[in-house]
């Protein structure tokens, strides 16, 4: 039988999506789940974007330019500008997702066995794209004691081998909800023009600050315009998981002309998902500003029922829709599993993501798990009940 491939092998499960068969599996049985494990708001999707594929007019559904619409890229680029980020339409090529974006950013900066150094615990799947780049994460940990902030710079510097290429920030923070103030950002610029490195920001986040807190974005940092590359998309902002239309910004021209080989090599992004994107560019402030206000007080409803529980640490995010919470429990991933498969609470269970796949450090937040308080309130208090329950049966058993 033909073997399959090395890297096919080493390419990691997603810790989020894993347990799907066992949350299917409790639905069959009649059990309602609480979803706290996946970054699906439910927010409505602005009617400006949906109204655009409903009247559309087209009568063949023909390929985009490889960067995406030029009407959209000079929309996106004005949308930029207009929060204070100077990025022109030059610098912008329009990707199918965020992780299409993160793939062309790595594809276009780093060869076999180059290394990227990441604070963990990050967002799953930049272990795959690493993977499928056949790149080395070389990890820099940063903890819930500081609620996951920015790790001493000399941390990172005790890291940097001649295979160093870049390093990747996620900020706002998936999973974590942290937000790197100004300071951070500037302390990793200094870091990356010290050493010739890439600094790949992604900020598909940058909407959801919280506490007034202000997104400092890499393209705002003056001086490393050959060293930024930021990483966008239209999934969290206008709640458009499933448009699959991200970017990838840099004012390097070599590497945009880099990209550019990767993004005619997949021909375009998707047209009519491309046709909502830029419609949602026209989504009126009113819409940002109730959105912010639902999450906030999500994260504050979440946060206070997390510290009810003993045992419990939690970071307090201070943007995106995330926190980690460390629980009184051996292994998360048997945990999760064991809240689908064979606990319920009133015929009620929750689905929460384990945290050890958010690190690639072995043997690390092995009792930490990832949620997303996308849900409303009176379900993020239900939801807590029920973990609170289940962490007591589960260590009585």
């Amino acid at each position: 039988m033909p073997k399959i491939s090395n890297k096919g092998k080493q390419m990691p499960e997603s810790p989020i999506r894993k347990l799907v068969p066992y949350s299917e599996i409790a639905k069959k049985k009649g059990h309602k789940v609480y979803h706290l494990n996946i970054g699906q708001p439910d927010i409505k999707t602005p009617e400006v974007a949906m109204n655009a594929i409903k009247n559309v007019d087209i009568k063949v559904l023909e390929y985009s330019h490889s960067a995406g619409f030029e009407s959209y890229r000079t929309k996106l680029s004005q949308y930029y500008i207009n929060h204070g980020l100077p990025i022109d339409v030059a610098d912008i090529i329009i990707t199918t997702g965020g992780s299409e974006a993160l793939l062309f950013a790595m594809g276009s900066t780093m060869d076999t066995d180059d290394e990227i150094i990441i604070p963990e615990p990050f967002y799953a799947n930049y272990n795959g794209f690493s993977t499928a780049s056949g790149v080395k994460v070389v990890p820099v940990i940063s903890t819930i004691e500081t609620g996951f902030a920015l790790p001493p710079i000399a941390d990172f510097e005790k890291l940097i081998s001649p295979k160093t290429k870049a390093i990747l920030i996620c900020n706002p923070g998936n999973p974590t909800g942290y937000l790197y103030s100004k300071e951070e950002m500037m302390q990793l610029a200094e870091l990356v023009k010290k050493h010739d490195l890439f600094l790949i920001a992604d900020e598909v986040y940058r909407e959801f600050t919280y506490d007034g807190d202000i997104h400092y974005s890499v393209m705002n940092i003056p001086g490393i315009e050959e060293n930024a590359i930021m990483i966008d998309s239209v999934s969290k902002r206008y709640s458009m998981c499933g448009a699959r239309i991200g970017c990838i910004v840099s004012k390097n021209k070599e590497v945009m002309a880099t990209a550019m080989k990767f993004a005619q090599a997949r021909l375009s992004p998707p047209t009519f998902a491309q046709i909502a994107s830029e419609a949602a560019l026209e989504t009126p402030q009113s819409y940002f500003d109730e959105v912010i206000t639902e999450y906030r007080d999500r994260r504050d409803t979440l946060i206070a029922e997390l510290n009810k529980i003993e045992g419990v640490k939690v970071a307090n995010p201070k943007g995106a829709f995330y926190c980690i919470a460390q629980l009184p429990i051996d292994n998360a991933d048997k945990f999760a599993q064991w809240l689908l498969e064979s606990y319920d609470l009133n015929g009620e269970t929750v689905m929460v993501a384990p945290a050890a796949g958010f690190y690639s450090t072995p043997g690390v937040g092995l009792n930490e798990v990832r949620i997303a308080y996308v849900l409303k309130k009176e379900d993020l208090i239900r939801s807590v009940e029920i973990l609170k329950e289940a962490i007591s049966a589960y260590n009585s058993k």
